[in-house]
């Protein structure tokens, strides 16, 4: 039988240092699909937010999204279907949704689809391009993002130099910038030109401009980066500025 509307609302109060059950209302619209979790501030901040009939005014309040009826401007608010897509994304576009300076973003990569709302898992900045990975499932994407699970990003970059073996020993050593130690799992040689090299650089984890302050640090000029793996799916043929959902294989490569 379905929970009534108001079952188990409100709950009581958590003992003392126990943990508050369930998410933040601000969490709880990101996670069912709805939008980011800034534009859940303002719909909350706004009023248009109900949790068991009563606007509530709170991010911060504590909610269940299986029991609880959460509505936004009197619609209930139900879970999207999962979506795991994969972007070539072209230099210029900035991995975020909303750009105050009116730049071009991955979303226009995404207009052809029909989706939910979806949010990057991770980053590549204005001048990167390549595979970038968008979902809403959040916990695929924390366990992509967690150091902990160690999973590759491997980048082919061009840069204005052309490295010996002193300057690949410099690389590998890494560099600490801005008090953070910049290391890469593995730096290789791909091919050489008169003047410019290209790199395949692999990360197990992958800081604010990691590359480009890594290499900046030893004075090497990036001169493109692009991303063309991520574990062990590729890039491959996929054309630069489209969109299309992972398989069921490609999802299966995560896993485990």
């Amino acid at each position: 039988m379905a929970p009534r509307p108001n079952a188990g609302w409100p709950r009581p109060s958590p003992s003392a240092g126990a943990s508050p059950p369930g998410v933040s209302l601000c969490r709880a619209l990101s996670k069912l699909g709805l939008c980011s979790r800034k534009q859940a501030e303002i719909l909350v901040a706004e009023g248009r937010v109900r949790v068991a009939g009563k606007i509530v005014r709170n991010g911060s309040l504590r909610v269940d999204p299986g029991r609880d009826r959460i509505e936004v401007d009197g619609s209930r608010v139900v879970a999207e279907r999962k979506v795991y897509l994969m972007i070539n994304k072209p230099r210029g576009l900035v991995t975020t949704r909303n750009d105050p300076q009116d730049r071009g973003t991955v979303y226009d990569c995404l207009a052809e689809l029909d989706l939910p709302f979806v949010s990057p898992v991770g980053r590549l900045d204005k001048a990167s391009e390549g595979l970038l990975l968008m979902t809403n499932d959040t916990r695929f994407a924390q366990r992509l993002l967690d150091p902990a699970s160690h999973v590759a990003k491997i980048y082919h970059v061009q840069i204005g130099a052309l490295p010996d073996a002193a300057l690949l020993a410099r690389l590998r050593a890494g560099a600490t910038v801005d008090g953070e130690d910049l290391t890469a799992r593995s730096i290789d040689i791909l091919r050489s030109g008169a003047s410019t090299a290209w790199l395949e650089i692999t990360l197990d984890e992958g800081r604010n401009r990691h590359i480009r302050r890594l290499l900046g640090a030893h004075e090497v000029e990036v001169l493109r980066l692009v991303r063309v793996a991520i574990g062990r799916l590729q890039l491959g043929d996929l054309a630069r500025g489209k969109a299309r959902h992972l398989t069921a294989e490609e999802l299966a490569l995560f896993q485990g």
